[in-house]
């Protein structure tokens, strides 16, 4: 009688993107990341904690656990802040998890249409970005726009022409301190023209020669996050082609999601194609926060006028977080003469932004928003900074129109436009 051989079971990962074995293991279920996750603390489910969803990547990589309905919830309202990466005490990269997760539940089941749509026909293509900018601000001007309800709401008003200074070089003010090149991104360029406009004055001010490329899509951080790997590396390869030759001493973006995307380069390429990672690995190590870039120069402390004015700051996941950076956007304002800075409660949790969060999981975006809004009014703070586009947009639609939101270098703009030199 022949022996029966009981098989292992099966992996539920099928591609080279899935979550590997060496991240997740490295788990060891302390718990010190439920407290500092969003979703957790909002709806007291373990598996809609980070400790939670590295136990269901580690069932269906055993294959115990299907890629099904569940597990595609569970990991889907993940707002992937990285909160849990700083509180975790083994070093656990869960930002890596997550997003391979994602990319596995990409390729076996596409995500819904308008998703790609938005990802692949819209954001990467400036001229469909700014016909769309259009036909938004004529229904804006029509008041069609409140028919659509709390997402409309997120939307600024687009009365403002579009950033467009592309493919130039702007001289320094004053002695030149340094040369770097400016990516403006590609959805501020005409959700938050003024933005752009604010960071490039304010590097020339601060003596900085300032290159802005000739326009380019996306940085690949808004597909990565919803899993979608192989576009976000078809872009990283675009940007990294285009941005290799520039001699400069930095290269400066205003948008922490963008940042975050930037620095973690390589890590898209490292189980598939070396030379680019290296490639990537060196032109990561050039990208800086515009507030770490300006933190690191120094500021011209005589260019700064008097801003009479009582702020709070809302850290950015992917600046807190990700790229670990908190110190240098509240060390630049409080730098400015006449501006009292006050701390929120818990400054660094996530207002529910996070890419493309607030369109896919609006209920939890909105709470999320709202426990910021009562830790800002409990400030008694008039104006609230931020360092990233996309917390600027939840949170002014969160605040009303009472309340200032500003990203820090717009402060700073404002500061030199009241200094007297």
């Amino acid at each position: 009688m022949e022996k029966t051989v009981a098989l292992a079971p099966e992996s539920a990962f099928r591609t080279p993107d899935a979550p590997r074995a060496a991240d997740y293991t490295r788990c060891v279920r302390c718990g010190l990341c439920l407290q500092a996750c969003p979703t957790y603390r909002l709806l007291g489910e373990e598996l809609d904690s980070p400790r939670g969803r590295i136990y269901q990547v580690a069932l269906a990589d055993a294959g115990r656990l299907p890629l099904d309905d569940g597990f595609r919830l569970h990991m889907d309202r993940c707002l992937d802040c990285r909160a849990c990466a700083t509180a975790c005490p083994s070093g656990v990269d869960y930002g890596a998890i997550i997003e391979r997760a994602r990319a596995e539940m990409h390729a076996q089941k596409p995500p819904p249409r308008w998703q790609r749509w938005l990802l692949h026909g819209l954001v990467p293509h400036p001229a469909r970005r700014r016909a769309a900018a259009r036909l938004i601000g004529w229904a804006q001007k029509l008041g069609l726009d409140r028919i659509a309800g709390r997402r409309a709401a997120l939307c600024p008003r687009l009365d403002q022409p579009p950033f467009a200074a592309f493919g130039q070089t702007f001289a320094a003010e004053g002695v030149r301190r340094a040369r770097v090149v400016f990516l403006p991104g590609c959805v501020q360029n005409e959700m938050l023209p003024g933005l752009n406009h604010a960071t490039l004055r304010v590097l020339r001010r601060q003596g900085c020669e300032v290159v802005v490329p000739p326009e380019f899509g996306c940085c690949g951080a808004l597909p990565a996050h919803a899993g979608d790997r192989g576009f976000a590396r078809e872009l990283a390869r675009a940007n990294l082609t285009a941005l290799e030759p520039v001699e400069a001493d930095a290269v400066v973006v205003n948008a922490a999601g963008c940042g975050a995307m930037l620095k973690e380069y390589a890590a898209l390429f490292e189980d598939q194609d070396a030379a680019t990672a290296a490639r990537a690995a060196a032109f990561s190590a050039r990208v800086r926060d515009v507030t770490e870039f300006l933190d690191q120069l120094g500021l011209r402390a005589e260019l700064l006028g008097r801003l009479p004015a009582v702020a709070a700051y809302q850290d950015a996941c992917h600046l807190a977080h990700a790229q670990r950076i908190r110190n240098a956007p509240r060390a630049l304002l409080r730098a400015i003469p006449g501006l009292e800075l006050r701390e929120m409660e818990r400054a660094d949790q996530c207002c529910g932004s996070a890419g493309l969060y607030n369109l896919q999981q609006p209920e939890i975006a909105a709470a999320l928003a709202a426990d910021r809004v009562a830790a800002f009014r409990a400030t008694g703070a008039g104006v609230l900074a931020t360092a990233n586009p996309g917390c600027s947009l939840q949170l002014a639609a969160a605040l009303g129109p009472e309340v200032r939101v500003q990203h820090v270098v717009e402060m700073l703009d404002a500061s030199h436009r009241a200094c007297k030199l």
